[in-house]
């Protein structure tokens, strides 16, 4: 790599010279030490990309070179050469961190070649740090894409919560985006340095989530045969990310809400109150205030929830949105190194009549299955599978007033799986993917006659 700095040292001044000289034939700038000492003085004030030391010097060695090197110039490559070539020697250079190890003499070639790939290898460091540095600087506003009014509106909202440290409840249909908008809220407070737990309250049975939540202590029941930390726990100082809060059991709402009034919990089978320094955020895509009515949910849980209260619009009310949305799914699910592709405007006319009870979710799988099948620039309508194929598995959206709720919904499709299958629970889970003991609780919740 051209204009590169490179430092070679060496006590030997004929060696020393010839090497400089065979570098900077390459188009690098060489810098040269007559020993350990004078090296790192050089390290100290030069910002240096491959440093070439001799293993045996007096007083300072080529691997207390070496050493230094990582400590002044991290990103510099070190290779060490000596007359004195040894398993062990090559051993231990590479276990503090050398580059490379070559024996004298040198063979010119070899020696630009190892440079080249060194200067290569830090080049490719220094961008991966870089990218990762961008990532981690993006807000997580950025990941929520849209330009619409409610986007906007909401995007504000979420840069004036998360610095308020209170609990936040997010609402919207299934696929909207919850999650992204809950990491927003963390990425954006002072606790984004620490840890944003997610926990699917419908994944589990009320004793596991117990378990995951609040740990237990040694033989707190057969086979625990040791303590064990939850995530509540694991995420202090963080964030923890209730996802479909309505599904939480109504004996762990009793515990939930302990914890965000004392802020603190027991561990299954203990005694000792742990403390718990973590903010509390959480998404729904029910109506808790109706949940609240019918006993299915606290009241005084809710209260606690809705202190700041977050509503993420379905994408049939942010048609807008949608074009932008498309690029940003290509661009997210076209292969490095591929040509990005387009929608031809027949396709994108389509998309933005489409209804999406599955919301943006639905839209990035349609999106990712069109680029899967297309063979050419653009995505054609052939591309399009049953969903905006010409409306064929259309759901129209009807009036606000006259729309069933999301429970209705479901609680009709599982009657309609439960009713195809025969009333066979495992085949019936499998089809809804979900587990069975999630299935269980909607069957029990819906008053589904499952005999």
């Amino acid at each position: 790599m051209d204009n590169e700095t490179i430092l070679i040292v060496d006590d030997e001044a004929i060696a020393r010279e010839n090497l400089a000289h065979s570098l900077g034939k390459k188009g690098y700038r060489v810098l040269t030490a007559a020993d350990g000492t004078e090296a790192i003085e050089r390290l100290a004030d030069t910002d240096v990309g491959f440093v070439l030391t001799d293993l045996r010097m007096q007083t300072v060695d080529g691997l207390e070179v070496l050493a230094r090197a990582k400590r002044l110039q991290p990103d510099a490559e070190v290779v060490v050469i000596t007359g004195y070539a040894s398993v062990e020697t090559a051993v231990e250079a590479m276990r503090r961190g050398a580059y490379h190890y070559i024996a004298k003499p040198i063979q010119i070639d070899e020696l630009c070649l190892i440079v080249a790939k060194a200067l290569e290898k830090r080049r490719l460091k220094k961008e991966i740090r870089d990218l990762r540095r961008r990532v981690a600087d993006q807000s997580g506003l950025e990941r929520i894409v849209g330009q619409s009014q409610a986007i906007l509106a909401l995007k504000e909202m979420i840069r004036q919560v998360a610095a308020l440290d209170c609990t936040v409840l997010v609402s919207g249909e299934t696929g909207t985006g919850k999650e992204l908008v809950a990491r927003a809220v963390h990425e954006l407070s002072p606790r984004a340095d620490n840890r944003f737990m997610a926990v699917n309250c419908g994944a589990f049975s009320p004793d596991l989530i117990a378990n995951e939540l609040f740990g237990h202590e040694r033989e707190a029941f057969t086979g625990a045969g040791r303590e064990k930390k939850g995530l509540l726990e694991a995420a202090a100082g963080g964030s923890v990310f209730f996802d479909e809060i309505g599904d939480l059991p109504l004996p762990m709402q009793v515990n939930l809400l302990r914890v965000l009034q004392e802020r603190s919990f027991l561990r299954v089978g203990g005694t000792r109150e742990i403390a718990v320094d973590i903010r509390v955020l959480a998404a729904t895509n029910r109506d808790l205030k109706k949940e609240v009515e019918r006993g299915a949910f606290r009241q005084d849980l809710y209260y606690r929830l809705n202190v700041i209260a977050l509503h993420l619009p379905n994408l049939a009310e942010r048609r807008e949105d949608i074009p932008l949305l498309v690029r940003h799914f290509i661009a997210k699910h076209t292969p490095a190194g591929a040509t990005v592709k387009s929608v031809a405007p027949e396709v994108m006319a389509r998309l933005q009549r489409y209804d999406y009870p599955g919301n943006v979710r639905e839209l990035e799988n349609i999106v990712a299955r069109g680029l899967a099948l297309c063979d050419g620039p653009q995505i054609e309508p052939r591309h399009l599978l049953g969903e905006v194929d010409g409306g064929a598995l259309r759901i129209a959206r009807r009036e606000p007033r006259q729309w069933p709720t999301l429970e209705e919904n479901e609680r009709q499709y599982i009657l309609s799986v439960m009713e195809e299958v025969g009333g066979n629970k495992t085949r019936a889970a499998r089809i809804l993917d979900i587990d069975r003991v999630s299935l269980w609780r909607k069957l029990k919740r819906y008053r589904i006659d499952s005999d």
